[in-house]
């Protein structure tokens, strides 16, 4: 299975022959397996060149870099070697139909809020007291069904939020870490800290899956197509956003692996530090290779192939073989 490779260090990335190799700035090298490799996330200031990035190209792998904050700033995404005519335009032929848009939309926030409430189920059944928050969001999301833009169902969702966040003192139980409220660039707390960080992450993933689909990034449903680079992976995270980030934040900090030393203030705002990042990114990893039962295979599948056949699920919608229906964890 190919994996993902995280370079916090600064230095030059190299194409030696058929493989590549990292060298940091003290000289040392380290071999990068080019067939076991899908994506590379860098976080370091690193190096590269042309020739890099054409060898890239042909072995399919993407570059995501981050800056110095922690804050995603873009990919090198190579050529779409599985993208289709016909599914772009599927997507834009969904996208401009105001009914078949809402449609998919509206699965869309509905997967998210379902798999808030597994989350908040899952620490209530384990002593958290997380009844009143369930109750609100079950209330506010009664309204998705009579929505009737897209912008209604992202204000549903963006209220289901507010309360499902109101849970995360009670579920992480630490006055280090108190939510207050959402703060995004800059984050404002370690919590929202932590909260963007494990976003921008997800955001990727679901990147580097779209990849490996017909699908066109650019064209998404929930979150309005515009002169934004992508957008179809904004729509795919807020589903795995509860069940995926949400998680790993609770077992970094309720198992206290982080804490607040691994933050700094800078430019008026919190961030994590090099040694955060890196135990968050392992979590996170860790996460997704981790598997869950899939009836229809009649296996077990990692939470990443769960990211790719939801995909899957969504192309065959696009060529109306079969109704799309968001992925809600079981547990």
């Amino acid at each position: 299975m190919k994996r993902t490779i995280y370079i916090f260090s600064s230095g030059e990335l190299h194409r030696k022959q058929n493989t590549l190799y990292f060298e940091n700035t003290e000289g040392r090298k380290k071999y990068i397996p080019v067939e076991n490799t899908k994506e590379i996330l860098i976080f370091g200031e690193v190096t590269i060149n042309k020739k890099l990035l054409n060898f890239l190209s042909e072995q399919e792998i993407i570059l995501h870099f981050y800056n110095h904050y922690g804050y995603y700033t873009g990919s090198f995404y190579p050529r779409e070697h599985y993208n289709s005519g016909f599914m772009i335009l599927k997507q834009a032929e969904t996208y401009l139909n105001p009914e078949k848009r809402l449609y998919l939309a509206r699965s869309l926030v509905r997967g998210a809020i379902l798999n808030i409430l597994k989350v908040l189920n899952y620490y209530n059944n384990r002593g958290v007291e997380t009844n009143e928050e369930i109750e609100r969001i079950r209330e506010i999301s009664s309204d998705l069904d009579g929505s009737s833009s897209t912008e209604e169902l992202m204000a549903i969702e963006g209220n289901c939020r507010n309360y499902y966040y109101k849970a995360f003192d009670k579920i992480i139980n630490n006055e280090d870490f108190c939510f207050s409220t959402r703060t995004r660039r800059p984050p404002q707390n370690r919590l929202n800290a932590l909260i963007s960080f494990g976003n921008s992450l997800m955001y990727i993933t679901v990147l580097s899956e779209i990849y490996k689909t017909h699908l066109d990034p650019r064209i998404g449903f929930l979150h309005t197509t515009n002169f934004r680079r992508f957008s179809l992976n904004l729509d795919i995270a807020e589903i795995f956003k509860p069940i995926i980030v949400d998680r790993v934040i609770f077992t970094l900090l309720n198992k206290k692996i982080l804490s607040a030393s691994d933050f700094s203030q800078k430019l008026g705002g919190i961030y994590l530090k090099e040694r955060g990042q890196r135990l968050f990114v392992e979590k996170f990893d860790e996460r997704l290779r981790s598997t869950i039962s899939d009836k229809g295979l009649g296996r077990n599948i990692s939470y990443r192939l769960v990211i790719r056949r939801e995909l899957y699920k969504l192309e065959k919608h696009l060529m109306e073989d079969k109704e799309y229906k968001p992925f809600v964890a079981r547990w």
